[in-house]
């Protein structure tokens, strides 16, 4: 069982930036992925991490601004965000998975985090 905590969600004006970090508990041996849901729609996919790191995948919506990386001593998955806008209103979630290369859909994620609300005013 893996649990996810994720931290650093918050208020933000359009136009800036948020970090947010996702703890893992236990072996970090999942490929790691953010998703988000604003109020009204359906959840969907942001970005995900292989394994090692080594490959990334983002949704067209945020290519340029989010970028996500990983710290496997740490346990720890993050997404950093510039360029906020107001459409990036959501809660975020983190997710793991068991494969090796993550997938955008959410059925392949085994392991979900509590999420943090990001609002960005425009």
């Amino acid at each position: 069982q893996v649990q996810l905590v994720e931290s650093g969600g918050g208020l933000v004006q359009a136009g800036g930036s948020l970090r947010l970090s996702c703890a893992a508990s236990g072996r970090s041996s999942y490929s790691m992925g953010w998703f988000r849901q604003a109020p009204g729609k359906e959840r969907e996919f942001v970005t995900a991490i292989s394994r090692s790191g080594g490959s990334t995948y983002y949704a067209d919506s945020v290519k340029g601004r989010f970028t996500i990386s990983r710290d496997n001593a740490k346990n720890a998955v993050y997404l950093q965000m510039n360029s906020l806008k107001a459409e990036d209103t959501a809660v975020y979630y983190c997710t793991a998975s068991k494969l090796v290369l993550p997938r955008r859909s959410g059925s392949s994620y085994d392991y979900w985090g509590q999420g943090t609300q990001v609002t960005v005013s425009s």
